[in-house]
């Protein structure tokens, strides 16, 4: 069994502590997500009200809109501890006992990529969900027993990528959905200023529009970006970031102005140029383009999928007459 610490203690890297910087800390920091805010802002008054637990919250959409400082916001406007940890972490059901009964009573459990449970555990977690109990076998063969434990009541805020992926009865036992979305610029450019700020740098408003129109959507991409726009800056001696900065920045790092990179750009290649626009098979792109299917379907393709310039359809993947004109405009540069 894996030391509980070594599951929910992970020794924090650098960029870890300035990204965990970079986090807000409350509902009123939170950018975004209007109608998913404004729902947990009552369910969380709610539960300290009735002085429950939250029901568990099941958190979904594509990566990096928010789904990790959500969970650690509702464990703070609760007023209670987080233990964080993921899916594949967690090996056996030992691991999870281990954990469940380590928390106190109403603590938030988050568990990031909650789709990669192996079978095992999560047959475990349904009682613990359901009633704060854990059934545990003891012992081998005719000689093997079951014991019910009780945990505290807790809340549990998965995270995944791939809500598909879950299985009903796990998704079912989850009293809150939360969809996240891509956020508009008009969000992602709040988003900038607050960051550069915390980073203490200054940001002409031209510039923080220009980042967030090219950050797909997606507040880790502008954050992102933010840190190696700065970088360029810094090194060039430039007291401040300005749109030409930015521009001339995410041209060298090859974000063209739509915010697709040198992969999106591989992806839409592979697809119009070598297969015609498809319909191509999934696995076929991941050969084509050197990629893992994984990536292709949780990195590229939904925000492809969101400016409308891939289709998904049973026979495989079409490119659309705007990814046509978008791959030949960037030809032409």
């Amino acid at each position: 069994m894996m030391d509980p610490e070594e599951l929910l203690n992970p020794v924090p890297q650098a960029d870890d502590t300035q990204e965990n910087a970079l986090r807000p800390k409350s509902m009123a920091e939170f950018t975004g997500q209007p109608e998913l805010m404004s729902n947990l802002q009552v369910f969380v008054k709610a539960a300290k009200n009735r002085a429950e637990a939250l029901d568990h919250v099941l958190l979904y959409g594509p990566p990096g809109l928010g789904k990790t400082s959500l969970a650690h916001i509702i464990a703070t406007e609760l007023g209670v501890g987080i233990r964080t940890t993921s899916g594949p972490v967690i090996a056996k059901g030992g691991d999870l006992a281990a954990i469940l009964t380590s928390l106190q009573p109403h603590d938030v459990l988050f568990i990031d990529e909650i789709h990669r449970l192996n079978t095992t555990v999560e047959e475990i977690l349904y009682p613990a969900m359901e009633d704060f109990k854990l059934d545990l076998i003891i012992g081998e063969g005719p000689a093997a027993r079951t014991v019910r434990v009780d945990v505290p009541p807790f809340t549990l805020v998965g995270a995944t990528t791939r809500a598909g992926m879950l299985t009903t009865p796990l998704r079912d036992r989850f009293g809150v959905h939360g969809r996240l979305e891509f956020y508009n610029a008009a969000d992602l450019k709040k988003i900038i200023i607050r960051a550069a700020a915390l980073l203490k740098m200054s940001i002409e408003d031209t510039a923080a529009e220009e980042l967030a129109r090219r950050a797909r959507g997606t507040p880790r991409i502008a954050n992102r970006l933010l840190k190696r726009v700065s970088d360029f800056a810094q090194v060039a001696g430039e007291s401040g970031l300005t749109q030409s900065t930015v521009a001339t920045s995410l041209a060298r790092l090859g974000v063209d102005e739509r915010g697709l990179d040198k992969n999106d750009h591989r992806y839409l290649d592979a697809l119009i140029n070598k297969f015609n626009s498809g319909p191509t098979g999934l696995e076929t792109l991941a050969a084509t383009t050197g990629e893992s299917k994984d990536t292709l379907e949780d990195i590229v393709e939904p925000y492809l999928l969101q400016l409308g310039f891939i289709q998904r359809t049973p026979r495989g993947r079409t490119a659309t007459a705007h990814a046509q004109n978008h791959l030949r405009t960037l030809t032409r540069l």
